[in-house]
């Protein structure tokens, strides 16, 4: 569990950066990781005072600092079962399910896929992404399903990564988003950053990262689209928060949808989470050169929501 310590400020501290403050106060913490930790609020002050990193410590004012969970020094082996799409001697595909971690970090210390890669590969996964993250060439959030490649040396991880940065390694997703998509095919170029208030949320900002993704109707629902989209950036979040941009949030995403995500009519009961599949991979082999195609079947949460949209 994430451990809470109070720091009270004296009349020594009087005028002192909180972030500086907590800096000397907390063993281990160093400025960076409490400026870190401000921004993502993990720090906060009786009262309700609203802090940021360069607030000024009040003399009697006491402060709860949470303290995240340490990340474990590498990824256990786990066995845990695969849905193996293509494997060779470098590569491994897998179609991850909805719910799944691609890799360990604070809060998901276990069963992730990396965990169920180790088990299987044993040793042959490249270690450029490190202990925590071997052969994870890209990643797919939690609660999107789908194709996700990994590398299993690191002579084609260097090469899949850079398909990655050159937009050749193309990732097609299909979702399902709120009202109708004008015009029907289309793109959405939106520079991204992270939400200046809520740090695990992305934001259409002119100072964020550029941002591109190509989408298209595949079929249209009394007040839904059944869509495709490509990846031209990579993004993090980069559909959700694009789709919820042009005011089409991803059915089910309340993170980006907010009430306007939430649609109970259409609630499966096993359904959690964005209604989003990583559908289908297209990469140069590292090694042979020749072009990979990989597709999978739409997973059952997904094809029970379009049964019940056909039905409106």
């Amino acid at each position: 569990m994430a451990a809470a310590t109070e720091i009270t400020a004296l009349d020594a501290d009087a005028g002192a950066r909180l972030d500086v403050l907590l800096a000397r106060s907390v063993p281990g913490l160093t400025r960076s990781a409490a400026q870190r930790l401000i921004a993502e609020g993990g720090v906060s002050a009786r009262g309700g005072l609203a802090l940021r990193k360069n607030s000024r410590a009040l003399p009697g004012k006491a402060y709860i600092v949470t303290l995240p969970e340490p990340e474990p020094a590498e990824a256990l082996s786990q066995n845990i079962p695969l849905d193996i799409v293509y494997e060779d001697t470098d590569v491994i595909a897998v179609n991850k399910p909805r719910g799944m971690v691609v890799h360990p970090a604070p809060g998901h210390r276990d069963g992730t896929l990396v965990n169920a890669l180790i088990y299987h590969c044993g040793d042959s996964l490249s270690g450029i992404g490190g202990k925590l993250r071997p052969g994870i060439v890209h990643r797919i959030d939690r609660d999107t399903s789908g194709l996700v490649i990994a590398a299993k040396n690191d002579f084609s991880h260097t090469r899949l990564a850079a398909q990655l940065s050159a937009h050749t390694l193309a990732r097609v997703y299909e979702t399902i988003v709120k009202g109708a998509l004008s015009p029907e095919r289309g793109a959405v170029s939106a520079p991204l950053g992270r939400h200046k208030t809520d740090r695990k949320r992305q934001t259409v900002t002119p100072t964020g990262r550029a941002a591109v993704t190509h989408y298209e109707t595949l079929t249209r629902y009394p007040g839904f689209t059944r869509a495709r989209c490509r990846l031209e950036t990579g993004r993090t979040h980069q559909i959700r928060a694009h789709m919820a941009h042009i005011g089409r949030p991803v059915l089910g995403d309340e993170v980006y949808g907010g009430r306007d995500a939430r649609f109970p009519m259409l609630c499966v009961s096993d359904r959690q989470g964005q209604c989003l599949h990583a559908r289908e991979l297209r990469f140069i082999h590292p090694r042979t050169g020749a072009e990979i195609r990989l597709e999978t079947a739409l997973p059952e949460y997904f094809e029970k929501t379009l049964k019940k949209l056909s039905e409106l």
